[in-house]
């Protein structure tokens, strides 16, 4: 039984609808047909092609002069910033030389020529470091003080940004947010000028208790009490302004998720528990990081203001004891080898923070 073509075994014609994917198979067929025939040229054009492909496939990296042309206009912006922080940030770092020399000012006619004229100690100056018992009593007030800060103050605007983010009126959300951002701009004086009207002798509390028939008080001068009122005023100077970050974070959760959570029925603590807090996770270990990589560096004007009121023994951290050493007494080897002890002892702290940080599943500074 001989079949025409495009006909049924019945003899019927088949539906247009089925002729047409017919027609259009059988035109790919004849198209796909005529590059395989083209010859070498066609095949070594073919082959060409897919090699290139697959080479910038395999690389993924876009070339250097095509980058620079497309990003041109970024990298002249940046550059003035890269100056600014080569000169000021890495260039100084030159004259950590001094920590291994005896360093003499007077010896030439310029203080950057005097380093060439200077002799070489080697590390005598970190040996005297590690004898001084001056040096390790202000290692001792700067980490009580940087515990007391990374407990007392780091959460303080961690819970400010949950309670500002709470707030459903826009205006007093606004108002709340610039009051607590005010205390930052204050320069470190007024602040301290600020504790004193209130907590000192002569403040405001202890006049209003004398008044009464109550013996005044007077924190300012307390030596014992004065690592718990330096922690007290970085809180109120910086912790409003410490809530921006936390809020940007805070910005970004989906509200889809809160929802969901509470067609769960997760209630507003439960909400915060198992939505706020695990997005903020990642913003407070990167901060947390940082933190901990200043842990040396707790504050130098806050604390040479108050130098005098309540001794050295309770004021003296680590910035304080090199300005002392260093610009006070002209010993500037010696400060210097303090200052490049604390940054080396800081990059450390970071490297290791950063690394529990990934322990803990989070990115820190840097990936892994």
């Amino acid at each position: 039984m001989s079949l025409t073509a495009g006909r049924r075994p019945d003899g019927t014609s088949p539906p247009a609808a089925v002729e047409e994917p017919r027609a259009a198979v059988a035109a790919g067929t004849v198209k796909e047909s005529v590059p395989r025939g083209a010859g070498k040229a066609g095949k070594a054009r073919k082959a060409a092609t897919a090699g290139t492909a697959g080479k910038a496939g395999k690389a993924g990296k876009v070339p250097l002069r095509v980058r620079w042309r497309r990003d041109r206009a970024l990298i002249l912006m940046t550059l003035p910033v890269i100056a600014l922080l080569l000169l000021f940030n890495y260039v100084p770092l030159l004259g950590n030389v001094v920590a291994f020399q005896d360093y003499d000012p007077y010896v030439s006619s310029t203080g950057i020529t005097a380093v060439f004229h200077s002799p070489w100690v080697g590390v005598e100056q970190f040996s005297r470091m590690l004898d001084d018992p001056l040096f390790w009593s202000a290692t001792k007030n700067t980490i009580v003080l940087f515990v007391l800060q990374l407990v007392l103050f780091f959460p303080v605007p961690i819970v400010l940004a949950l309670v500002i983010n709470s707030v459903i009126r826009p205006r007093v959300r606004a108002v709340a947010q610039a009051i607590m951002y005010l205390p930052h701009f204050f320069s470190w004086v007024l602040v301290v000028t600020v504790f004193q009207q209130i907590l000192g002798g002569a403040g405001i509390i202890a006049q209003t208790l004398e008044k009464h028939g109550w013996s005044g008080f007077d924190l300012m001068t307390d030596a014992d009490l004065f690592k718990y009122l330096v922690t007290a005023q970085a809180v109120w100077k910086d912790a409003g302004w410490g809530i921006i970050v936390f809020l940007a974070a805070l910005s970004a959760i989906s509200t889809d998720l809160y929802e969901a959570a509470a067609m769960d029925g997760a209630g507003r603590w439960r909400r915060m528990w198992h939505v706020t807090l695990p997005a903020l996770r990642p913003v407070i270990a990167l901060l947390l990081v940082l933190r901990v990589g200043d842990a040396l560096s707790v504050g130098f004007e806050q604390f040479l203001l108050q130098r005098y009121a309540v001794g050295a023994g309770a004021s003296e951290v680590l910035d304080t004891y090199v300005w002392n050493v260093g610009i006070q007494n002209g010993d500037f080897s010696y400060a210097a080898a303090v200052g490049l002890a604390k940054g080396l002892i800081g990059v450390c702290l970071v490297l290791c923070a950063n690394k529990f940080a990934h322990l803990l599943g989070e990115q820190g500074v840097y990936k892994k």
